[in-house]
């Protein structure tokens, strides 16, 4: 039977999960622009955690100091004509977060619990009135486990490394063969850890992205979405 909030609005909730480099905030932002549904980029926010730890000097291994600064920790994600903008403290990181020095050390950050309990609660508040497209690591299993769509993407790991090494080549001299290295420890942690590990929900479509197109994957989710939109509005 449908939620409440969701015969109110018509709109219902999508989860899209997968390892590193799989393209899901690009096919979770582009699904949100299709569905005029609200895109909420959960990687960015543990990304804007680890920023704002590094720039306090504050080791992913003092659990402590993490769990203390994390409660004066204030993200926001602002949607604007050029995409999302991701603040910290009122500030612009949204460049700044996608350093190497923040890819080397974000999923050493996102492992520790309290710090992961702390965006989770944010993130599940964001959910509540509907109508979100949320991807992460853990949204199917964890933030958003009523989501009426799940998507776990994925993609070989020569695939993601290249889509990175496109999205990064500008900006950084690192080889693609670093990258597929990096991709395939990030993969190891996020699947390792003792915390909302990695993992595909078992209600959540499994869709191998290696040889599909942006777009292709981006229909494919929007013709699921409004299947289920449709069948939420009857019941």
């Amino acid at each position: 039977m449908a939620s409440a909030a969701s015969k109110a609005n018509g709109r219902i909730n999508i989860a899209i999960d997968g390892p590193a480099g799989a393209g899901k905030s690009t096919i979770a932002r582009k699904v949100a622009g299709k569905l005029s549904y609200v895109y909420v980029d959960t990687g960015a926010m543990y990304r804007a955690a680890t920023w704002s730890m590094l720039q306090q000097g504050i080791s992913s291994e003092d659990v402590d100091q993490v769990l203390q600064a994390v409660n004066n920790l204030e993200i926001e994600l602002v949607p604007g004509e050029n995409g999302q903008q991701v603040l910290v403290g009122g500030v612009d990181v949204t460049e700044e977060i996608r350093s190497l020095a923040v890819n080397a050390k974000v999923s050493r950050y996102a492992q520790i619990e309290g710090l992961r309990s702390r965006l989770v609660s944010l993130q599940q508040q964001m959910a509540l009135r509907k109508g979100v497209v949320m991807d992460g690591r853990d949204i199917g299993t964890t933030v958003l486990p009523d989501a009426e769509v799940k998507i776990f993407m994925t993609a070989s790991i020569e695939e993601r490394a290249l889509r990175r090494y496109k999205e990064m080549k500008e900006q950084s001299d690192i080889t693609l063969k670093q990258l597929e290295l990096d991709i395939a420890e990030r993969d190891r942690l996020d699947q390792e850890r003792m915390i909302s590990p990695l993992r595909q929900a078992e209600d959540a479509i499994l869709l191998d992205t290696t040889h599909m197109s942006i777009d292709e994957v981006a229909e494919f989710i929007v013709s699921r979405a409004l299947s289920i939109q449709g069948r939420e509005g009857e019941v």
